[in-house]
């Protein structure tokens, strides 16, 4: 899938651009779109200081993270009315593709402000005018990477079975918008990036909102988290893999969950696969749907498959 590239100046507020580019990104195959039910929503969430949601407080948060923006009454009173709509069809879909749609993901993904995520880092500007857009589509952060669309993550969410008491682990920290939704349902959040200004740029984006249980670093995703001695009951891959890392089966807990995308680089056939440690240490699979990431780098493109230790499952 294509991805936006809005056609304006570097700090110039887009809202509903439409110009495209070839650069590859994250997003489900072929992802049916369902008919927007009538949910019951919570309400928006206030500030970490109890106050609204505000033009006022978004622009706060983004200049307390480096990321200044102006915007007018008008642009932001669209984008807050586009939430509800797309907070309907995200529980539409996980009704669709999963059965139910689990309220605690649900809750998560009413108290992100969305737009707070749509930044472009490499041409330092936002892209907030666009946030959830429908029909849904991921959406260029600089440097290669980007914001998945919100079924998706919602999707891979879900399938993870996220509990107040798990920690988990994201490997491509990318917009900071998965890591985060993760720490409003689990304990600690823990995240990964490997592209150094990315990293370094996002990991200050947490603070403004009030998100103190999650902790990122630049790194080499394919060797996990290992000085996060108890390891981890959920880790997510938002990245394509060629094999699953041993290292990363290595880490996840008895009862854990691990959700990666694999397949080969820039091309069609990657496959979501799931996988569950049992209480015996035992790895069990489970082949899932077509996706398309953009791929894991670092070490995952120096060793192969076959020279790598044979993975579980």
């Amino acid at each position: 899938m294509a991805i936006a590239k809005p056609p304006i100046s570097r700090r110039g507020l887009i809202v509903g651009a439409a110009a495209l580019a070839a650069a590859p990104t994250s997003c489900f195959a072929a992802n049916a779109v369902p008919t927007p039910a009538a949910t019951p929503i919570l309400s928006t969430p206030p500030t970490p200081n109890g106050a609204p949601w505000t033009k006022a407080a978004f622009q706060t948060a983004m200049a307390k993270s480096g990321r200044p923006v102006e915007l007018t009454d008008a642009q932001f009173d669209a984008i807050q009315a586009r939430k509800q709509p797309a907070m309907k069809l995200i529980a539409s879909y996980l009704q669709s593709r999963l059965g139910e749609a689990d309220p605690a993901v649900l809750a998560g993904f009413q108290a992100l402000p969305r737009e707070y995520y749509h930044y472009n880092y490499a041409q330092g500007r936002t892209t907030c005018g666009d946030a959830y857009d429908q029909p849904p589509k991921p959406w260029a952060i600089g440097y290669g990477s980007a914001l998945s669309d919100y079924l998706g993550q919602a999707y891979m969410t879900q399938v993870c079975k996220p509990g107040p008491n798990d920690v988990s682990l994201e490997i491509g920290t990318g917009s900071g918008f998965q890591s985060s939704l993760l720490s409003r349902i689990v304990k600690s959040s823990y995240s990964i990036e490997i592209i150094q200004p990315l990293g370094n740029a996002v990991h200050k984006i947490f603070g403004p909102l009030g998100y103190d249980n999650i902790q990122t670093r630049v790194g080499d995703g394919y060797y996990g988290w290992p000085e996060q001695k108890d390891g981890f009951d959920i880790i997510i891959v938002t990245c394509a893999a060629q094999y699953a890392p041993p290292a990363l089966f290595q880490q996840l807990k008895p009862g854990g969950r691990m959700i990666i995308p694999i397949g080969q680089p820039f091309k069609q056939g990657q496959v979501l696969y799931i996988y569950r440690k049992d209480e015996n240490g035992k790895i069990h699979s489970r082949r899932d749907m077509g996706v398309f990431f953009i791929p894991m780098t670092g070490t995952m493109m120096k060793i192969p498959a076959s020279a790598a230790k044979a993975s579980p499952g």
